[in-house]
């Protein structure tokens, strides 16, 4: 497979992870954290460093707004709920 061919692959990969992340609004993103060690925040910040490594200028609220499909702020409102005692102590012994 040549590398522009993995670059394709890769690429529909994330954007179907996106897409997927962002229809999986009740998935929070402590929880990504506590399984997977990064949350659509960390996606926001690969995102932002890819365009910055392209000399694009993007800010990370521009960033995230890709990532969760709509600006931070409204996402948050929305479909973050506060974190239990038990994801802030699982999260915190994953350091």
């Amino acid at each position: 497979m040549n590398n522009n061919t993995q670059k394709e692959l890769y690429a529909e990969v994330l954007a179907t992870l996106i897409d997927h992340l962002q229809k999986r609004n009740d998935v929070q993103n402590i929880d990504l954290m506590n399984l997977s060690g990064f949350c659509r925040n960390c996606l926001s910040k690969w995102y932002r460093n890819a365009a910055e490594k392209r000399n694009m200028n993007m800010s990370y609220e521009e960033a995230r707004e890709k990532i969760y499909g709509m600006p931070y702020s409204e996402w948050k409102e929305k479909y973050q709920t506060e974190a239990t005692k038990e994801q802030l102590d699982k999260l915190k012994n994953n350091d």
